[in-house]
């Protein structure tokens, strides 16, 4: 899989600016580290307790030999990963519209490391000026040749 080499912050003029980028590797994420306290409280705000995820001692001799991230705690980052990467100095507000497709392909095991790949697919104007985005993320796992996780995710922005 050819990865996006484009890293660090991505900062356009205008929603036109980013428009341009239809059909291109936009950005890749700085590295983030999944800890147990972040898989405890997503487990508390979710109600999602199952063992895998939140019973260290159990989850050692478990599948996968360690607690593992939910798949929807992966798939929560994608705001911190467009916050932290994409910037549009002309919009004023930005949305989530949702997802077309999720899927899950690896574990993620505590303490590993994550980062997307943001790949936009396509930008169609909407009301109010605004545009729709809709991004191929894939997220991928330090030290892993499979990603975890592969979205289709869809933002509106507004100038």
């Amino acid at each position: 899989m050819k990865l996006p080499k484009v890293r660090g912050m991505k900062t356009f003029k205008h929603l036109s600016d980013l428009a341009a980028c239809v059909g291109q590797d936009v950005a890749t994420t700085e590295w983030v580290q999944i800890t147990q306290q972040q898989v405890n409280q997503f487990a508390e705000a979710t109600g999602d307790h199952q063992w895998i995820h939140v019973d260290e001692a159990r989850a050692k001799d478990g599948p996968f030999g360690a607690p593992i991230a939910h798949g929807f705690l992966t798939l929560s980052l994608l705001s911190q990963f467009f916050d932290k990467t994409i910037v549009v100095e002309s919009a004023r507000m930005g949305v989530n519209y949702g997802l077309n497709k999720v899927r899950f392909m690896a574990p993620v095991p505590v303490g590993s490391r994550l980062r997307a790949h943001m790949h936009l697919h396509s930008a169609t104007p909407i009301e109010s000026q605004g545009l729709q985005l809709q991004w191929h993320v894939t997220v991928e796992r330090e030290g892993s040749e499979k990603p975890v996780c592969a979205a289709e995710s869809l933002v509106r922005l507004y100038p």
